[in-house]
């Protein structure tokens, strides 16, 4: 919930199934609360503060170039690996955090931040990337993965861009 409790700001995976939607007032689910469908957890910013300091050490043994674009969201630099070494590398960052945090993340990596964020909602939406999608500019899978992918669901494509598109 929010830092008075009164709206949702994140959401499990059995929440977003029953299509509650971030921004959701508390009130209007009070009827899931009490039939014990779900619970609703107060944040607590000083300790997301810290796990995200916590993930964030974790990165920087992989790269010097972390740079955090929001709380729980961070860019790396992978510069000059193929492919291959670009995934393992990806797979055990991806290990790595989780053992020593605890935090199931997920990893996308692309060439631009673009593409890096469409990567990680594949690794985060299909079970097939199993948490981790590494995609390269012009490769087939990128195509495949974009012609699937809803143009407001690319990150900065807004509503009226959708429109004018």
């Amino acid at each position: 919930m929010s830092n008075n409790d009164g709206c949702v700001i994140a959401r499990s995976n059995e929440l977003k199934a029953l299509d509650v939607e971030v921004g959701t007032p508390a009130f209007e689910l009070q009827h899931l609360v009490q039939r014990g469908q779900i619970r609703q957890l107060s944040s607590n910013y000083e300790l997301y503060g810290d796990m995200s300091a916590r993930v964030r050490e974790v990165l920087e043994e992989f790269s010097a170039g972390v740079e955090p674009y929001s709380i729980d969201e961070m860019f790396l630099r992978f510069d000059g690996f193929d492919h291959a070494t670009t995934l393992a590398l990806s797979r055990t960052l991806h290990h790595k955090v989780r053992q020593f945090t605890g935090i199931p993340v997920c990893v996308g990596v692309a060439p631009t931040r673009t593409l890096a964020k469409l990567a990680n909602r594949a690794a985060k939406k299909l079970p097939e990337y199993q948490g981790v999608c590494v995609l390269h500019a012009e490769s087939d899978a990128t195509r495949r993965l974009l012609q699937r992918t809803v143009l407001g669901d690319v990150w900065g494509v807004g509503r009226r861009l959708v429109e004018r598109l």
